[in-house]
Formats: C-alpha cells, sequence, structure tokens
C-alpha cells in the first residue's frame, strides 16, 4: 500500500476500467503497516524477488518515488470503505532498472488479527506502433464518421462510414469543401466552427444540427459533430479533423416530446369520449398525418361496459365490434374514408385484428399497396379509396389505457410524399397514449355513479334468510344520479343457537369511496358477529375499527386528495334469540327501530342513541326487550325517513305505513318504500323488515348436568332418546360423540351448574353451558398424549363450533347438518 503519482489520485474502483485478464497478475497480501504478509510466484517474475527475500520485510523498498504518508492513509481509508483502488505507480525491480506497474489494492480484510489488503499488480509494456495499413483499416471500418480537411478545409480524406452517411461517393468529396457538397447541412455554419477550431486550437465536441441528405432524401437527419486540429512535430496546425454520429433517433425523441407536450393542452380539454377522439383526428392532421380514423369500441361508447380487459387473448381472441368515432382529412369532407362517423365497423386483418388491440404492438406499413395487403384487395371499395387518394403509408395504433383497450387510432399519409419511419411510430403511439388516458377519463366519468352503484350492490347481500327465527324482506335504493351512491348496508347474520344477527348501516358520504367503505363495515360486522360478541361490545370494536382506518387513510392521504377516506357511519346492530323471543339491541348514532306487535300499535323502543362510529371515547349501551311472536321489526336508514322536513313527522308516517294489513313480508316493504321515498331521492335508502317466529318446545329440549364424571353417560343417553324422536336417527352416534366431549370437559375444566340443550332448528345444535369464563382452546395432541383430543374430535364431527360469553358463563355448541 504506496503511494502513486499525480496523475492517479483520480483513481476508479477496482475494475472499472481493467481490460486484462486479471488470472496472470503478481500478487501479494500486505499489512496495514507495510509489511509483506504474502508473496506469489507472479510477484517474483515481475519484480525478481522470491517469497523467503520478501515476506516480513516492508513492501515501501520496492518503490522508485518518495512515500507520501498521508496519500497512503487516504487509499487506505478508501479500501476499508469498501471501494478497493487502482492505479499506476513506479516501482524498482531487483537488477536496478525502473518501470510502471498497474496496481489495485482490494478492500480490506481480516487474518491473523490484523488488517491485511490484496494487491495485485501489472507491468505497463511500451505501446506497440500500429503500420499505416492497421490505422487505415481501423479508421475505415470505424462506426463513426471521419474525415481529415487541410487548412482551406478542404476534403483530404474520409472513411467510408462518413461516405455512407451522406451518399456522396468520396471522389465527388476529395479536393472540395462541405459547403459546396452539402449545401441542406448547415454547411457554411459548419466551416465557421472549423475556421474558429483552426484559430485557436481548442476542439469543438457534440455540435447538432439537421438536414436532408442525398442518401435519404424524404427523411430529416440529425447529427452530432466534433472538430478537433491536426499537429504536425512542430505543433504546427496542418488541417482539422471532424467527427459525426447519426443521432436522428436521439433528435426524434426530443421532436416526439415537444409534440406530446403540445397535445397535452389540445386533447381531453372535455370530459366527453367522442369530443376527445375528434381533438386526437384534429391535432394530428395536418402535422403528423394527411388522414386519421379514431374506431372506439361498442362498449365504450354505448357505456354499458368498461372496455376490454387486456389479458391473453389465446389462438383465436374476441373480436368485439367497434364504431368510428372520429374522421378528419386534409382534404374536404374526408373522401377517403369508407366508414363514416357512427358506423359500426368490424374487425378486419390487419389494422383491425383483435390480436392488435390485446398485445398492444403498432401496425406499421410504411409503403402501403392495394395490390400486396390482402387486407385491402378483399374490399374492394377500399382498395379503391386506398389508389385514388394515393394512401402510401400508414400506422395503426391500438387505444390502450389502465390496462384496458378502447379501440384503435389509424394515421395515413396521402399528399405528403415522405412515408411513416420509426420514430413517427413511436409519436403516433405517445399521442394515441395521450388521448387514451383522456378517453378514459372520460369514460371513467361518465360511469362512475353506474360503477358505484354496481359496486355497492355487489357488495349488498344478494340472498337473505332468517332460517325459523324470522321472515326476511329488504328494500335498497340508490340516491339520485346527481346525489352520488351513499354507503347504506344491511345484513342478516345466522348465528349459534339458532340466533339470527341484524345489522344496518350508514356510511356518511356518497361515491364509490363511501360504497367502498360500507363493504369494509360489512365484512367486519359479519366477522365481529362470528365472535359471539354481545351488540354493545360488537359495536364498540367496530368504532376502534373505523378510527383505525380513519387514521391510516389520513397518513396516506397527507398532502394528497383522498377519496375513500372513512369519516364516519352509523349503525344499529340486533340479536334475535327464537327461543327466548328476546332480541338484544344496540346502536351507533342510528335511528331507532320500529315494532310492530301482532295485536297493538307500531312504536319505538328506547335504545341509548350512543355515538356515530369514528368518533370515540364514549361506551355503547344495549337494551334487550322481548318480542311477541309473528311481531313486525324494521330496521332502516335515515333516508326513509327524512323525506320529511320533520324527523318525528317522519318516523309517524313509517309507523303508520308499517300498520297496513299486508300479509306478504316483501309487497310491503315495496309499498312502505313507494308511499315515504320523495322523487328525486337525495339519499340512499335501506329498509330490512323481519318477521319473528318462537322455536316451541318441541325443537327445545335441556337437561341440567350433575357435577359428576358418571353423568356423562347418562346425558348421552338422553341426547340419543331426543335425537331419535326426533326422527334423526342417523345422528345419533355423532350426537352422543359430541355431548360425551362436551359434557365431559365442562364437569373436567368448568363450574358447575352445568346445563345441555338440543336444539332442532335448520341444524341440529348440542350446547353445554357452564359457570365458566375460561375458553376452550382446540389443539393437536401429540401420539403419546393420553388426552387432548375432545375438542378436535368436536370441530371433526359437526359441521361447525364454537364458544359465546353470556352473564352467568359460557356456551359451547357444535351443529350438525341435518340430512
Amino acid at each position: 500500500m504506496e503511494p502513486v503519482r499525480e496523475s492517479d489520485t483520480a483513481a476508479t474502483p477496482v475494475g472499472a476500467a481493467d481490460l486484462f485478464d486479471a488470472s496472470t497478475d503478481a500478487a501479494a497480501v500486505i499489512s496495514q503497516d507495510g509489511a509483506v504478509f504474502g508473496w506469489t510466484r507472479g510477484a517474483e517474475a515481475l519484480l525478481g524477488y522470491s517469497a523467503p527475500e520478501m515476506v516480513g520485510t516492508r513492501a515501501g523498498r520496492l518503490l522508485a518515488m518518495p512515500e507520501d504518508p498521508g496519500r497512503i492513509s487516504g487509499v487506505a481509508d478508501r479500501c476499508r470503505a469498501g471501494s478497493g483502488w487502482s492505479g499506476t505507480i513506479p516501482v524498482r525491480h531487483r537488477d536496478g532498472h525502473r518501470f510502471d506497474v498497474r496496481l489495485r489494492i482490494s478492500a480490506s480484510f481480516r487474518m491473523g488479527g490484523r488488517e491485511c489488503f490484496l494487491v495485485s499488480a501489472r507491468g505497463q509494456h511500451q505501446q506497440w506502433t500500429m503500420a499505416q495499413s492497421v490505422l487505415d483499416g481501423f479508421l475505415t471500418r470505424s462506426p463513426v464518421g471521419m474525415a481529415v480537411l487541410d487548412r482551406d478545409l478542404r476534403y483530404v480524406w474520409l472513411n467510408d462510414t462518413l461516405e455512407r452517411l451522406s451518399g456522396v461517393p468520396r471522389q465527388e468529396r476529395l479536393g472540395r469543401r462541405l459547403s459546396e457538397l452539402l449545401p441542406g447541412l448547415q454547411g457554411e455554419a459548419l466551416e465557421k466552427l472549423m475556421r474558429k477550431v483552426l484559430a485557436t486550437g481548442v476542439p469543438v465536441t457534440d455540435y447538432e444540427y439537421s438536414g436532408w441528405v442525398w442518401a435519404d432524401p424524404h427523411r430529416r437527419h440529425a447529427y452530432s459533430s466534433s472538430f478537433f486540429p491536426l499537429l504536425d512535430a512542430d505543433d504546427t496546425v496542418t488541417g482539422i479533423c471532424y467527427m459525426v454520429l447519426d443521432v436522428t433517433e436521439r433528435w426524434a425523441a426530443r421532436r416526439i416530446l415537444s409534440m406530446v407536450n403540445e397535445a397535452g393542452t389540445s386533447i381531453g380539454t372535455t370530459l366527453d369520449v367522442l369530443r376527445t377522439a375528434e381533438e386526437l383526428a384534429d391535432f394530428a392532421v395536418p402535422r403528423f398525418a394527411d388522414f386519421v380514423a379514431v374506431d372506439l369500441l361498442e362498449s365504450v361508447l354505448s357505456r354499458e361496459d368498461h372496455g376490454t380487459w387486456l389479458s391473453d387473448a389465446g389462438p383465436e381472441p374476441a373480436r368485439p365490434a367497434m364504431r368510428r368515432a372520429a374522421l378528419r382529412s386534409v382534404r374536404e369532407g374526408c373522401p377517403e374514408a369508407l366508414y363514416r362517423v357512427g358506423d359500426r365497423i368490424g374487425f378486419r386483418s390487419p389494422p383491425h385484428d383483435a390480436r392488435t388491440l390485446v398485445e398492444g404492438d403498432p401496425l406499421f406499413i410504411p409503403f402501403l399497396h392495394a395490390e400486396q395487403e390482402p387486407w385491402v384487395a378483399a374490399e374492394p371499395p377500399r382498395a379503391e379509396r386506398v389508389r385514388e387518394f394515393g394512401m402510401h403509408s400508414l400506422i395503426s395504433v391500438p387505444v390502450r389505457a389502465r390496462n384496458t383497450a378502447l379501440g384503435v387510432a389509424t394515421f395515413v399519409r396521402t399528399t405528403n410524399p415522405a412515408p411513416f419511419a420509426s420514430d413517427d411510430v413511436l409519436l403516433a403511439r405517445e399521442l394515441v397514449a395521450r388521448a387514451a388516458v383522456c378517453l378514459d377519463n372520460a369514460r371513467r366519468y361518465t360511469r362512475e355513479h353506474t360503477a358505484a352503484l354496481t359496486l355497492q350492490r355487489s357488495l349488498l347481500p344478494t340472498a337473505l334468510s332468517g332460517g325459523t327465527a324470522l321472515d326476511v324482506a329488504s328494500s335498497y335504493l340508490p340516491a339520485d344520479p346527481t346525489g352520488g351512491v351513499g354507503g347504506d348496508w344491511f345484513d342478516v347474520i345466522p348465528l349459534s343457537g339458532a340466533r339470527v344477527g341484524l345489522v344496518v348501516g350508514d356510511v356518511v358520504g356518497h361515491g364509490i369511496g363511501a360504497a367502498a367503505s360500507m363493504g369494509r363495515l360489512r365484512t367486519a360486522v359479519q366477522t365481529l358477529a362470528d365472535m359471539e360478541l354481545p351488540p354493545d361490545e360488537l359495536l364498540a370494536h367496530l368504532d376502534d375499527l373505523v378510527l383505525r382506518l380513519g387514521c391510516e387513510e389520513a397518513v396516506s392521504g397527507a398532502g394528497a386528495r383522498v377519496t375513500a377516506a372513512f369519516t364516519g357511519a352509523t349503525c344499529l346492530y340486533a340479536v334475535y334469540d327464537p327461543v327466548t323471543r328476546r332480541c338484544a339491541m344496540a346502536r351507533a348514532g342510528h335511528p331507532l327501530p320500529v315494532v310492530v306487535p301482532p295485536d297493538g300499535p307500531a312504536h319505538f323502543p328506547e335504545i341509548p342513541a350512543g355515538p356515530p362510529l369514528g368518533l370515540g371515547g364514549m361506551a355503547f349501551e344495549a337494551t334487550e326487550i322481548e318480542l311477541a311472536e309473528h311481531s313486525l321489526l324494521g330496521l332502516y336508514t335515515n333516508g326513509l325517513i327524512q323525506g320529511c322536513e320533520d324527523v318525528e313527522r317522519g318516523m309517524a308516517r313509517l309507523a303508520e305505513a308499517l300498520t297496513h294489513a299486508e300479509p306478504d313480508l316483501e309487497r310491503l316493504c315495496t309499498a312502505v318504500v313507494d308511499e315515504l321515498v320523495p322523487r328525486p331521492q337525495p339519499d340512499d335508502i335501506a329498509l330490512l323488515l323481519t318477521r319473528t317466529h318462537a322455536l316451541g318446545t318441541d325443537r327445545v329440549v335441556s337437561w341440567d348436568v350433575p357435577d359428576d364424571p358418571s353423568a356423562v353417560g347418562e346425558m348421552r343417553a338422553l341426547a340419543a332418546r331426543q335425537v331419535m324422536e326426533w326422527g334423526l336417527g342417523e345422528l345419533v352416534m355423532t350426537t352422543e360423540l359430541l355431548v360425551s366431549e362436551l359434557v365431559t370437559n365442562a364437569i373436567r375444566y368448568a363450574a358447575p351448574p352445568i346445563r345441555l340443550r338440543l336444539l332442532r332448528d335448520a341444524r341440529l345444535t348440542c350446547e353445554v353451558a357452564d359457570a365458566s369464563s375460561t375458553a376452550p382452546r382446540l389443539r393437536h395432541a401429540r401420539s403419546t398424549d393420553e388426552g387432548g383430543r375432545g375438542l378436535f374430535l368436536v370441530a371433526q364431527l359437526s359441521l361447525r363450533w364454537g364458544a359465546r360469553y353470556t352473564g352467568d358463563g359460557k356456551i359451547i355448541w357444535a351443529e350438525q347438518e341435518i340430512p
């Protein structure tokens, strides 16, 4: 690790410029204090010292220059940072002669408790002199155009590449000046630059210019040139050399960017699909094409679908029909068009092939001939127009945005003699991509209400069932389109023990965000209900969820508009037990439910209001009421009663409407909504009506279980006898096993009193209640364990099982499907 020459201070990381094979390098391991730890045969061959002569000595004696401790420290710090170092230093051979070596130092590592560096080196050999023939071959075959001019700026020599770039033969160039040969390439400006280089000796690099050349007269080319003076042995300027690169692609990219930026202010000025298509055609004619046709999928124009989702189309992709949305031509009336705006256009290969839409690759035909294109020849009127109006070059680009295919845009040149080139394809793609985003924005804007409504209907339950406990009917009406879809929802959730959970809620706000929030809350309520939580605890957990989601969205949407933020919601949750005919309810800022007994007037039970979800800091209270059999229970959102200026008046109208003697619950639900809802309606409407039933004593049986293990057999026998009386002989064996395991666990691990109950509803349910609040836990016993398989057997034998807590303890239940 020794000093380097001043020219090597800007060292590069190891490997950055190494063009030689490192397998033959001389190598040594040197410690941080300069002592040699290891010495290879390659090092011996390079410097003449053997390993025994070098190991243990300082490496500094090999240098042919004074040591520089400061620079050594800097190189060491760089290697400790893991970057490595490389450079050229002078060294002295054992025989005394001096020479330069290319040195590479690795990142530091530990060896034998000391910090070490791997140093490899290779001698710098004297450059070999190229023969004139070798030099001529190198210059002739260079990919860069090169030429030598004398002091009068006349050509003395040029390579084949330059001759090929310009198209001017070498014989015509030699002895002549650039301005005489290529006036279309800013010859006078280039010669002015070259005279400046001759006068000052300062090179000019990367000077860009554009123009037309003989080799390609229909396409504008761009070039980058560099000029530097040529000196003789006496440093006298004898001429100038210049090198030329064709940078047409780079120049075209800047042109594309400029035109695309201009298109951004001209396309998409309105949220109208047809107008946006017209703006694309207007912008492209005549600055890019002579004729433009924009064809869009019928689903995009009809507003019935979302376009074609891009996916693997298979060997035979679908062929959706399109309609012409826009036409523009340099000729008045667009006589080139075979189809007019509004006409239906079927897919035809290749410009309207379905795979073009799906795969997204543009169709590029630089030279269009009616006789050589099957898709043109197959339709004589089209072929006639191609010939008549001189359509000679075509680009067809799929209109795609956000992974959706919307249509195809076709660009044609007729009066412009220059055919489309590859950079024109890039420009067409960029223009269509910009227009596609605007088209998709317009399409999405016009469909936002439909999309929100579809989302909400998909999140609402498609079929409701209250089992044998409840008859259920529901009605949902979205708000008027000007108000936007809201977040109203309702649900009926089957619970254990033949019970049913009823929920209705309303998310604050309108639009897709409110519908999405509604779906999240409905899913959360279903999950919490499956945990057998009482109504007040369920709302407390739901309130925490809304608070958390609101905080998350506030953080993620900081500094930006959040489209689906949780701003709050109201909810009412009720649990009806058909065995006891009792209904527990709790509400979070939601309107009161309505109850219509079979022999009395409608009334609204007093339930503590509770705060709306998302406020936090306040508790929810549950109320339990008893419902007579065949009572009518109605849950609704505030949109149903807000048609009147007075909310109490709206509630009174609802109570009056529910007293109609209509036995059919569905028709009653529809009639109530039709009577109460104004037109147009400013908010969503949700109404859930239920008619209660009781589970008779012939379907429920229970026994007290003595706190004695010997009682298990008796309970098993009683349960088997009852199942046989219900005509469910196929379930006797599994019922005995379930009773045996549940009762045994209750006697062994729980506290009395213990009670066994069987319910025959839509399913056969076995329940064991005890006074303990200890939660059961399902575990998988090992093969050597003598116990621990009780709940595992229960889970295997039953359709589903679980536990719910009561005021006196808990209930373990298991359900079986009735054959």
